[in-house]
């Protein structure tokens, strides 16, 4: 009898990855929150303090309802972005930046649960992104949707010079990448830098296998090897002799061919696949 994951083990073992990297995600609003909150000078300090506490008490409702939002089949863009503007607002009540909301149609066809949820996980890790820069005053988030594909816009008027290389930026190309989708940075100097993300409305099936991925190189081999050891791209590029953007490269492939979402899911996978190999079942 084989020792093999079956496909549904398999998906099942990604959506519970997926499902522990939304909930990291909404750790890390909850606590830039609270940070933001008691570190203002705006608020005195039984303010502040309720203002963490309330903070703290909706993120705990949050995390008791989650798993009924999960399954959702379907939500409605225009809710899917409100939920994004609700978790937003504790940040940025408290926060440097002066955020515009550009809401999307009303009537906008409805968006996969996967893909909503990781356009507000990809649209809080931005706002965590321009947070963390000391230039910016203002930002604008806005989604749209043409029928076919949501699109995302962030937009601020840092005048720091960003590219898709960025490490700031490394988690939200490896969502994108993950979902099919695309991203274009345009930074003007003095003016600011714009993400524009389009994301298809029908995600690729968690259900990938290893068996089912696209031929790898050897390179990509080489790369998958060390993304399992949990090691960061400048180390992986300093072993195999390549730049640490060349390592963006290569991880962003591994993680369309294989359907993953995150380095985790990804590690996950390569674990699995050397753990079942033939020259792992002779040792």
């Amino acid at each position: 009898m084989s020792d093999l994951p079956t496909p549904l083990e398999r998906a099942r073992s990604l959506s519970r990855d997926r499902a522990l990297t939304e909930q990291a995600d909404q750790h890390a609003i909850t606590l830039e929150s609270i940070l933001a909150v008691l570190r203002s000078g705006r608020l005195a300090d039984a303010a502040a303090r309720r203002e963490a506490t309330e903070i703290a008490s909706s993120a705990l409702i949050r995390a008791r309802s989650v798993h009924a939002q999960q399954e959702s089949v379907l939500e409605p863009v225009a809710e899917a972005f409100s939920r994004l503007r609700t978790e937003l607002r504790p940040l940025i009540r408290s926060g440097p930046l002066h955020v515009q909301f550009a809401e999307p149609p009303a009537r906008g066809r409805a968006l996969p649960g996967p893909v909503a949820r990781e356009a507000r996980a990809i649209s809080r890790t931005a706002m965590l992104s321009l947070m963390d820069r000391a230039d910016a005053a203002r930002a604008r988030i806005g989604w749209d949707c043409d029928g076919r594909h949501l699109l995302m816009e962030v937009r601020d008027d840092g005048g720091t010079a960003v590219t898709a290389h960025d490490d700031s930026l490394r988690p939200i190309v490896e969502r994108v990448v993950a979902l099919d989708g695309t991203m274009d940075v345009e930074t003007t100097p003095g003016w600011g830098t714009t993400l524009r993300i389009e994301i298809p409305l029908d995600p690729p099936s968690a259900a990938l296998t290893v068996e089912g991925a696209e031929e790898l190189t050897d390179r990509e081999k080489q790369v998958l090897r060390l993304v399992a050891t949990g090691i960061s791209n400048q180390r992986i590029g300093d072993q195999l002799g390549i730049t640490a953007n060349t390592v963006k490269y290569h991880v962003a492939n591994l993680l369309r061919k294989y359907g993953a979402r995150t380095r985790a899911e990804l590690a996950s996978i390569a674990h699995s696949h050397d753990a079942h190999s033939p020259s792992a079942q002779t040792r």
